[in-house]
């Protein structure tokens, strides 16, 4: 099965570029889509040059209410911001093939979950999901979907899922309201064996995977130690779809201190030759994971692929 270089770290890289006001923003990185627009494109553009065969949009924690809560914007117009990061990240794939003389990388339009709108660290644990209903959890993520899929994206990235019921309900979502749009999907997992929520990673892959609306599965934002016996644990489902592995840097954040243990946390790139061992074929980063690291995945899955 051939390899798909992923992005790595949206915000973290806007952070990087000088942005740090969207640490503790309502809005977080999706803020930029209205503000500094330029810059978002920048970022696709960076991991795109550095490797990346896939851009995924700035839109994880957009929502239409909570652009019509924090940016003081009409229905329409939040639509309208949603709509652009897909238009940023197709004019990055579009300029970085014409620059390099290649075929543009695909457009993912960022899900991510319901908690992250909460801004309560429920997004990390999905203790939301307790007291919502089925039909709440989809009358928030419809829009957005529905943004996202008429602004054209190859497939929707449904990303940091931390609960398998969340997961289940947004591919019946897709399937019901959008049959002709693919998916991937990514949980957030909180151990070696067990997705934030508490469900066992397998069975939470095994819940999506069958659908013929998900083209890949795996994880995302999990620290990269628990990432091999995770891949263990789902081998023997026997996937017949790509395994995605995106997981942060390792280190860890606190609301006050932000970002510690850069120097305590092994190498990313040392691991990606196990990843590959044990199924993983889709890679790349979450926080903290910069363009100089999704160059690094990119040289190793190119010399693996030639052996």
């Amino acid at each position: 099965m051939p390899f798909t270089v992923l992005d790595g770290g949206t915000a973290t890289e806007l952070v990087r570029l000088g942005h740090s006001s969207i640490d503790g923003d309502a809005l977080w990185s999706a803020r930029l889509l209205y503000s500094h627009p330029d810059v978002v494109k920048q970022v696709h553009k960076n991991f795109l040059e550095a490797g990346s065969n896939l851009a995924v949009t700035t839109s994880y924690q957009a929502s239409v209410g909570g652009f019509m809560e924090h940016l003081h914007i009409t229905n329409s117009e939040a639509i309208e911001l949603i709509q652009r990061s897909v238009h940023l990240a197709r004019n990055a794939c579009d300029e970085v093939a014409q620059s390099q003389g290649t075929a543009p990388g695909l457009v993912a339009g960022s899900v991510g979950p319901y908690g992250a709108c909460l801004l309560d660290g429920s997004e990390y644990t999905g203790a939301y999901m307790d007291a919502l209903s089925d039909e709440e959890i989809l009358e928030w993520h419809k829009p957005r979907l529905q943004a996202l899929v008429s602004a054209g994206v190859d497939l929707v990235a449904i990303e940091t899922i931390p609960s398998q019921r969340e997961a289940e309900l947004l591919v019946r979502l897709i399937e019901q309201e959008f049959p002709d749009s693919k998916a991937y999907v990514t949980f957030s997992c909180k151990n070696e064996t067990e997705v934030c929520h508490g469900e066992q990673f397998r069975d939470a892959v095994a819940s999506v995977s069958s659908s013929t609306n998900v083209e890949a599965v795996g994880l995302n934002c999990t620290a990269p130690q628990y990432v091999t016996p995770l891949l263990k644990s789902i081998q023997g489902l026997k996937l017949q779809k790509p395994i995605i592995v995106k997981p942060n840097s390792g280190e860890s954040w606190t609301h006050h201190a932000g970002w510690a243990g850069r120097d305590s946390v092994q190498e990313f790139s040392s691991l990606v030759s196990e990843w590959v061992e044990h199924g993983a074929t889709w890679i790349g980063g979450c926080c903290r994971v910069y363009p100089e690291d999704i160059r690094k995945i990119a040289c190793i899955l190119k010399s693996l692929q030639t052996i």
